[in-house]
């Protein structure tokens, strides 16, 4: 029957059953729909317990506005840690004022800033050019989580500069929103884009194919994050603003903050 509702032959399943068959992702999905059960679940190694199942059930048959809101009670009931509001960790893209107002903010509170790159050179025990050369993308994710766990484990009262893609790493990025105050710093693309440039001194992408090329990749990340950047608890725009307006801005969200007893804004 299974052979039947598949269209895999029942020879390949005996072998798959029997453990000498090598399964490729299209066969499997139609295995999974074959019998009604997801992909992920077919292949996972740990078992849910009946609990885990239910909850997961009635979230799927959620409309996104209600995804939404069961997310945020989730995350103010069991996700926030006691000393959250100890903590403050910047947000958003590279060119944002992460850098220049993280320092900044840290010294006007008498807090300890904390650049997340450097933390994760520490953990690695190279810098990040060379943590890409030798892992790539992965081992720096890797070494981005152990960064935090143990900052997130060890330390209060510090402003966080976090790195722009930190919030694409799911696990790493709630662990941030569960424990500390999180502002994400906006700006527009061509303000993110002449930051990073004069920050580097490197003229030779200014105009041309180059500079098209690239703030069309600038554009489409921050489309592709601004779902993400936008669970913080504030935002704050630092186009068209001086370093000293935004750090005024900045330290009166400071101000605002509040126990991590309700729900977080979206």
């Amino acid at each position: 029957m299974l052979a039947q509702d598949s269209g895999v032959s029942e020879r390949y399943l005996a072998q798959l059953e029997g453990g000498r068959g090598n399964f490729s992702i299209v066969l499997l999905k139609r295995v999974a729909a074959a019998i009604d059960v997801r992909l992920a679940d077919l292949v996972s190694e740990e078992r849910a317990s009946l609990e885990y199942e239910l909850a997961a059930q009635r979230l799927r048959r959620l409309a996104p506005a209600q995804l939404a809101e069961a997310s945020a009670i989730l995350a103010a009931r069991f996700g926030a840690s006691a000393d959250r509001m100890e903590r403050i960790a910047l947000i958003g893209m590279r060119g944002a004022g992460k850098s220049t107002l993280g320092p900044l903010l840290a010294q006007n509170l008498n807090w300890q800033f904390i650049e997340l790159s450097r933390e994760i050179e520490r953990e690695a025990g190279v810098g990040v050019h060379e943590i890409f050369a030798l892992g790539g993308q992965a081992a720096y994710r890797r070494y981005e989580r152990r960064a935090t766990e143990r900052i997130l484990r060890t330390r209060a009262h510090v402003v966080i500069a976090a790195g722009g893609g930190l919030v694409a790493e799911l696990g790493t990025f709630e662990q941030l929103l569960g424990a500390c105050y999180t502002v994400w710093l906006r700006a527009a693309p061509e303000d993110h884009w002449e930051r990073v440039v004069r920050r580097a001194g490197d003229q030779r992408v200014r105009g041309g194919a180059d500079e098209a090329h690239a703030m069309a990749d600038l554009r489409r990340i921050l489309g592709q994050r601004e779902a993400l950047y936008g669970k913080a608890d504030a935002r704050l725009d630092t186009s068209g603003r001086t370093p000293a307006r935004s750090l005024r801005d900045l330290l009166e969200l400071a101000g605002r903050r509040r126990p991590a007893n309700g729900v977080r804004r979206a």
